[in-house]
């Protein structure tokens, strides 16, 4: 292990971390369409390869204003979608009402630092959009990562994507810790290397890896398709 591992290396303090919250609650606040209505191109993979695996009851974290959760629910998907911002939350509840998908989408606020709210093997597969680049601690990841895993059904999957360390806007802006930097907007990304995304996916099997671009910069990302093998 590097040291960019090493846990006993300060995180993002509780400062940070508040005033990263109540950033994207003013973000979201004032669009209500802050990433579009169209969904991610990983949430169209994860949802084709979760229909061919007879996938349906899916777990998102992160979901923010939930246009990838709208996509899932859309297609015959069971979703509880988690996002620690209560106006994504919010906006997702009250969209789901109106486009009478109620049934097919459950939301809920949630620090995914704490325990997940759910039993052991819940869900078939879970799903995040750039949630593990969010300002969390290597640690925190792992832990998260586990906590996955635990709410998984065996044979499930867990999709995510993050930043990496050749995005153009790594190492830009202000250090805040390990390899997080705030850059240009104000947000908080930490950017994650093979070797991070190897350590946070111990327990599992790495069924895929594959690297792509998205929006205007454009962000360099990899996109990780994980098994829970028990």
């Amino acid at each position: 292990m590097d040291d960019k591992m090493n846990h006993n290396e300060p995180g993002v303090d509780k400062k940070d971390l508040n005033r990263q919250q109540q950033h994207w609650e003013s973000v979201f606040s004032c669009n209500e369409s802050m990433f579009g209505e169209e969904p991610s191109s990983p949430a169209q993979w994860a949802a084709q390869l979760f229909k061919d695996e007879g996938k349906i009851k899916i777990l998102e974290l992160g979901a923010g204003q939930g246009r990838d959760t709208f996509y899932f629910a859309r297609n015959g998907f069971e979703v509880f979608a988690l996002d620690y911002c209560e106006k994504g939350v919010e906006y997702i509840k009250a969209r789901a009402v109106n486009e009478h998908l109620r049934g097919s989408i459950k939301t809920l606020v949630h620090d995914v630092r704490k325990r997940l709210p759910f039993e052991d093997a819940t869900f078939d597969a879970c799903f995040s959009h750039m949630l593990y680049c969010m300002p969390l601690k290597i640690s925190e990841l792992r832990a998260l990562s586990s906590e996955i895993k635990r709410v998984l059904r065996p044979g499930g999957l867990n999709v995510f994507t993050t930043r990496h360390t050749q995005d153009p806007q790594y190492r830009t802006g202000i250090h805040i810790s390990e390899d997080m930097w705030e850059i240009q907007g104000g947000f908080i990304v930490h950017f994650l290397s093979r070797e991070k995304i190897a350590f946070i996916s111990e327990g599992y099997i790495t069924e895929d890896i594959t690297e792509f671009e998205e929006g205007l910069l454009p962000k360099r990302l990899y996109r990780v398709a994980l098994r829970k093998n028990d």
